[in-house]
């Protein structure tokens, strides 16, 4: 079957992204319980499904629609149910999940349609504030398995990535409700990332 014979939902890094929503709930509940070893080796698998998708959809040419909608919402899922599940667990301040939870729901209401719609693409500044975000959330994890005196460090970096998270947000929001209504993508392509 060729590219152009498969439906846009058919490729690879779909399937991947697919894995991450499955992965999810596994990793909440071994998070939940106090972070350990394999905790922290499952939130690595998780989150480097985030990586692998988007290098095969560069890889394999298969960037897809289905991808570049599905992609952003197993990020934001996946990373709301995590930080509830270590706020939980005591390992996060509440503030800095409600924080992360109503940019995203901002977000949401104010800059889905205008992505959806072609008129927005990833920023610069949203990729930096994606991984700053998983990087400070895996080591806040693993600093609590190996090395719970460096969990004040990861803290720090948490917000961080959570004061990047809510400049990248208002970005988002100011760049969907500036952008005319048929403006075509500043990227082209579908991005995964």
């Amino acid at each position: 079957m060729t590219a152009a014979d498969r439906p846009d939902w058919a490729t690879i890094p779909n399937l991947v992204t697919l894995v991450r929503f499955a992965l999810l709930l596994p990793v909440c509940l071994r998070l939940a319980d106090g972070p350990d070893t394999p905790g922290v080796v499952l939130l690595l698998v998780w989150a480097s499904t985030d990586w692998i998708d988007g290098l095969l959809a560069r890889a394999l040419d298969q960037a897809s629609r289905t991808g570049a909608i599905i992609d952003p919402i197993a990020d934001r899922l996946g990373l709301a149910a995590i930080v509830l599940t270590l706020a939980i667990a005591d390992l996060l301040p509440w503030a800095a999940l409600a924080l992360i939870v109503l940019v995203d729901v901002a977000m949401t209401a104010l800059a889905t349609g205008a992505a959806l719609g072609g008129r927005i693409s990833v920023s610069w500044l949203g990729k930096v504030r994606t991984f700053v975000l998983m990087t400070a959330v895996f080591l806040l994890v693993a600093a609590a398995a190996w090395t719970p005196s460096l969990v004040p460090a990861a803290q720090a970096l948490v917000w961080i990535g959570a004061g990047l998270h809510t400049v990248s947000g208002l970005d988002y929001i100011v760049r969907a409700r500036r952008a005319p209504d048929a403006a075509p993508a500043e990227a082209g392509p579908p991005s995964r990332r």
